[in-house]
């Protein structure tokens, strides 16, 4: 399938670099990274990632780019999560809970089962009937009004508050953000919000949680990957997608983390329901 594609056409290098820094920033800021790998491509016109018949083509490359994401996560939090696997395996060897480590570890886990259920049970309605461009516009609107008002709500709780109930509750959040524009990180953050936790411990907890979910699903799509193997032509392009994403999610995590300490997410709110309502206006306009 991915030989055949090839004949739709190549992805050049800028376009790659250019999707691999959007996929960058908006995986870890509360703007929907799904939604902008669609958005951008359809406003400049990038035909080789448009359309159902490079459809293809445009899943292989966005599992490539989301490994550049994973790699960021995994760097930045590398003590939080070497710290937590060693806790998991403890955890397996004795059969027991026994630390916060360990309950964390499972938690973590516990979130990643609502969106695992859904992506798999829906992939194909995902896939064909969640993509539209007016549909994601409406996403980044809705959701970024849910935010700012998750946001205003007093908040004391932190990491070490986290429950079961809370893992569920954020997990299920994290399965509605399957629809491109809601915003994985967005959606969790206010989930997280909502069940009082501060502005950092929630957007700790996103990150976190983006692990299980995130990496299960790059793995699963990139066995398919390895088995079909890239289409010819296009190996420089997925290289630099994936190195530019990496380095601006690394950039990406820490900015929103050092803010969030301080300041609100109103500014993203705000780009969310800004941006929504210009790509109405584009599609609404006669010039499109």
């Amino acid at each position: 399938m991915l030989l055949a594609q090839a004949a739709a056409g190549h992805i050049p290098v800028v376009h790659a670099i250019v999707l691999g820094i959007t996929q960058g920033l908006s995986e870890f800021l509360p703007i929907s990274s799904s939604g902008h790998l669609i958005l951008v491509p359809w406003l400049l016109g990038w035909t080789e990632l448009t359309g159902k018949a490079n459809a293809d083509l445009n899943k292989t490359f966005d599992v490539a780019l989301h490994v550049g994401t994973i790699l960021a996560t995994l760097l930045y939090f590398r003590k939080d999560l070497a710290r937590l696997a060693v806790a998991g395996l403890t955890s397996m060897r004795q059969r027991a809970v026994r630390t916060a480590d360990e309950r964390l570890a499972w938690l973590l886990l516990l979130s990643a089962l609502p969106g695992a259920v859904v992506g798999a049970g829906l992939e194909s309605t995902i896939n064909e009937h969640l993509g539209q461009i007016w549909l994601i516009a409406v996403m980044l609107i809705v959701f970024g009004l849910l935010l700012a008002v998750a946001d205003r709500l007093p908040s004391n709780r932190r990491e070490e508050d986290y429950g079961p109930r809370q893992a569920l509750t954020m997990g299920l959040a994290q399965a509605a953000a399957l629809s491109p524009g809601v915003s994985r990180s967005g959606i969790t953050i206010t989930a997280g919000r909502f069940l009082g936790f501060d502005r950092n411990s929630a957007a700790r907890l996103s990150f976190l949680m983006s692990m299980p979910i995130t990496g299960g699903a790059a793995l699963y799509k990139g066995l398919g990957l390895v088995k079909d193997g890239l289409p010819p032509g296009t190996a420089a392009a997925f290289g630099w997608g994936i190195i530019a994403s990496a380095v601006t999610g690394l950039v990406a995590v820490s900015l929103i983390l050092k803010v969030v300490r301080t300041r609100t997410f109103l500014p993203f709110v705000v780009y969310r329901v800004a941006a929504g309502l210009a790509v109405l206006a584009v599609l609404a306009s006669p010039l499109r």
